[in-house]
């Protein structure tokens, strides 16, 4: 077996530089179809990553994003920008698979150029501070050498068991 193909928790991560989708499954909760990023070319622990997502007229948004002109909204753009750095930090926490990174904040976003189907995004993803649970990151997305979108996040790790908790209280409170 060679190491391209060893899994992530075999692996130190320090020698891992790429990751295919089996190893980002692995280390994101996320799933089809809000999985949003396909592949992980270049990875230097806790500074920067730099992710691949395919976008394919197959993406169930372009159904009514808009149907006679597909675009990818935005929004899913910041989120794989997200995802690209959840990807990056995850791969440090040992208990990964009992945690959450969640979105805190949203700064500075911006939308230079739509994403249309047969693009591929290049997100690059850049921490600016970690200190703790919390990490800031800016990422800026790419279709061949053009910014297409940018945006500062900032988010949290959490206890995955800290949502379910919640709701499980929300579902004990019985209206009377």
């Amino acid at each position: 077996m060679n190491d391209a193909s060893q899994s992530v928790s075999e692996t130190p991560a320090a020698e891992h530089t790429t990751l295919d989708i089996h190893d980002i499954m692995r280390i994101l909760p996320h799933r089809y179809p809000f999985l949003l990023i396909d592949r992980v070319i270049d990875l230097v622990r806790m500074k920067r990553i730099v992710a691949i997502k395919n976008v394919t007229m197959n993406e169930p948004f372009f159904a009514g994003h808009f149907p006679s002109m597909p675009i990818m909204p935005g929004v899913l753009i910041v989120e794989a920008v997200a995802q690209a750095g959840g990807a990056l930090l995850l791969t440090e926490i040992p208990d990964r698979e009992h945690k959450l990174m969640v979105f805190t904040g949203i700064e500075k976003a911006r939308f230079r150029r739509p994403v249309v189907p047969g693009d591929q995004l290049r997100i690059e993803v850049d921490v600016k501070a970690w200190r703790g649970d919390a990490v800031r990151m800016q990422g800026i997305a790419y279709v061949e050498d053009k910014k297409v979108a940018e945006a500062i996040v900032t988010c949290r790790l959490v206890d995955r068991d800290r949502g379910r908790s919640a709701q499980t209280e929300a579902d004990d409170v019985s209206p009377e």
